[in-house]
């Protein structure tokens, strides 16, 4: 029989499919075209200790084999989070993460802090709403100019160091592939404890519109996500594999179950799948469907006989 859970950091996952962080909200609309239950896991939209309008302007534009956002974490907080939407997240059977960004390190911990707080309040009342956290280094330092903790590895080993002291949930990082570094990033999560890397997140770009002669975002660059990636992200995933014991999720453009297959022989645990679910609306459901009848057409029992195969 074919087999397709996985395991990080003593957390079972149904099958490797999970929702990316920004793609999915937090699973209530998607809930709403077909049973997410059916997900390995969701990694629910970027949380920051407190509400962010987001980014003005134009925030989604298309371009070749992909798209550019610049939505700026637009999110309710944590605090909204923890009233509003946990009591749902707890209905839900897959592996629930929450995904944490923050602009300086104090915003970090204290939000670390208060999920950790209440995820420790549901255990001892028998009730679970968070199984790990994702913890988003791309954000900007505004106490170094605006340049983003995941760009360098000795400031982003603070955020990671302090986060994990403050949390005892799995402890994900996900890292940008802005960084100078990526597989030394990911040596450092490794040395700082973590439980584990996911990889990549969007590449800074740009779209001009040349009718106005000026940048199409606001904030002139944006982040990159979608099919064109997904060559790079695949050769850092399996970059950051060959050095690290970590378990990593991988994600970069994936849109078919032959995707999924690629980045598991790399070597990830499981994967995230974002851009493909604004292309496909039931995109999990598909990608599940397509990985078992692969499994099935080439004879594979369970997917730790194809991880890491390279």
């Amino acid at each position: 029989m074919t087999d397709l859970s996985c395991q990080i950091a003593g957390v079972s996952f149904k099958n490797p499919i999970v929702m990316a962080s920004g793609t999915f909200g937090f699973g209530k609309e998607y809930g709403a075209i077909y049973d997410i239950n059916q997900l390995g896991g969701l990694s629910g939209k970027g949380l920051t200790l407190h509400p962010k309008a987001g980014n003005e302007g134009v925030r989604v534009a298309e371009t070749a084999s992909g798209m550019l956002n610049s939505v700026g974490l637009e999110n309710p907080g944590i605090h909204a989070f923890l009233r509003e939407e946990c009591p749902r997240w707890e209905q839900l059977d897959l592996v629930r993460i929450v995904n944490l960004g923050g602009n300086t390190i104090e915003e970090y911990v204290e939000g670390a802090r208060l999920i950790d707080e209440d995820a420790a309040w549901r255990r001892r009342e028998g009730r679970t709403a968070v199984d790990m956290i994702e913890l988003n280094i791309s954000c900007p330092n505004v106490k170094a100019g605006g340049m983003a903790y995941g760009i360098k590895t000795e400031i982003a080993r603070q955020v990671v160091r302090e986060v994990r002291a403050a949390t005892t949930l799995p402890l994900i990082v996900k890292l940008s592939p802005n960084a100078e570094d990526i597989v030394g990033m990911a040596v450092m999560c490794q040395e700082e404890q973590a439980d584990g890397v996911s990889l990549i997140n969007t590449f800074s770009a740009m779209k001009i519109d040349i009718s106005k002669r000026r940048s199409v975002f606001e904030n002139l660059y944006a982040g990159l996500s979608g099919p064109a990636i997904k060559p790079i992200a695949l050769r850092m995933v399996h970059q950051v594999c060959q050095a690290v014991t970590l378990p990593v999720m991988g994600m970069g453009g994936i849109s078919s179950a032959e995707d999924v297959v690629e980045f598991i022989m790399a070597g990830a645990a499981v994967v995230q799948v974002g851009t493909h679910n604004f292309v496909h609306l039931r995109a999990g459901e598909q990608l599940i469907a397509g990985l078992t009848a692969w499994m099935q057409a080439e004879g594979v029992q369970t997917l730790d006989e194809i991880r890491g195969i390279l």
